[in-house]
């Protein structure tokens, strides 16, 4: 019989994790479920450990700290061999069938190490990263300036965001996928590693899918297997926190696979680019939270 491991990582998800961890405990195939917690301060492990920690295939560990999204994984992993691993967030939906649709998938795809699926915001509407090219410097620059709307049909300004594009019949290969919902087989793990701990939020999922092209393991994205993402959740209440680590995870993607590519200009420019995002938002979320206190304080 085959080992599944569903890794979860925690973080004040309340009462969402309860519903993510139902939903895995009636896969159709057997499964261990770890949860790594990183020093929540909610109910959301209480109510576990209340309502199901009675499974004994559901293996809590709660970390002293928050360590972040690639750190909580990789502690799991360092005592941990399976066939299969399933990273999943604390807040995506599967249903009974999809692990064992995934696994089948993957399967009949011998150069495959990694496999997603398609991942739908709460409305239907397709979640952006759940099918994506690598975010290049160039790409990136695409994005910003719009030049992928201006010339949609040129190969050489494609986004990197393939949910604008029609959604594929059958499986498919991608170069990445969203860290929402990974599939990884043991031996593609083993031989890439595990995720980059020096990301702690966002982008650690670019990383490792980056090194699985690098060594020559296929990505593959089943668009016949759906799940549901409560994007954001377990952020909403720190939106600048987030925004700081996305912005410093894109810094470091940058500098780790393209500084021997691209001439050093070019990244200055993309750097300063991307701190000139994360202050825009910055000033956007500071005065949105200005005014909603002001409001707060007139009621």
């Amino acid at each position: 019989m085959i080992n599944i491991a569903v890794i979860i990582v925690n973080y004040n998800s309340g009462t969402l994790l309860i519903e993510t961890v139902n939903r895995v405990l009636k896969s159709s195939v057997p499964v261990n479920i770890y949860i790594s917690d990183n020093n929540s301060q909610d109910e959301s492990i209480e109510l576990v450990k209340q309502e199901i920690s009675h499974y004994s295939n559901l293996h809590i560990l709660q970390n002293q700290s928050n360590l972040g999204f690639s750190a909580a994984n990789n502690i799991i992993l360092s005592n941990l061999i399976s066939d299969y691993y399933v990273f999943l967030n604390p807040d995506c939906f599967i249903e009974p069938n999809t692990i064992e649709l995934m696994i089948a998938s993957i399967n009949q795809h011998s150069d495959a190490g990694m496999a997603g699926c398609l991942i739908i915001n709460s409305d239907g509407t397709e979640q952006k990263g759940c099918r994506r090219s690598i975010p290049t410097p160039w790409r990136s620059l695409l994005r910003v300036l719009h030049l992928s709307s201006i010339f949609p049909n040129n190969p050489l300004f494609q986004d990197f965001d393939l949910a604008r594009s029609q959604l594929p019949d059958t499986p498919v290969y991608v170069e990445a996928i969203s860290g929402a919902f990974m599939l990884v087989t043991h031996k593609a793990l083993e031989s890439v590693g595990s995720f980059d701990s020096n990301y702690f939020l966002h982008c650690e999922d670019l990383d490792l899918c980056m090194r699985f092209n690098q060594a020559g393991f296929r990505i593959l994205f089943v668009p016949n297997v759906i799940i549901t993402h409560i994007k954001g959740s377990c952020s909403i209440s720190r939106p600048l926190f987030v925004e700081w680590h996305k912005h410093r995870g894109m810094i470091l993607f940058y500098n780790k696979f393209f500084k021997p590519i691209y001439p050093l200009p070019v990244l200055w420019i993309v750097t300063i680019g991307v701190w000139f995002r994360f202050a825009l938002i910055g000033c956007f979320l500071s005065v949105r939270r200005l005014i909603n206190f002001l409001g707060f304080n007139r009621a």
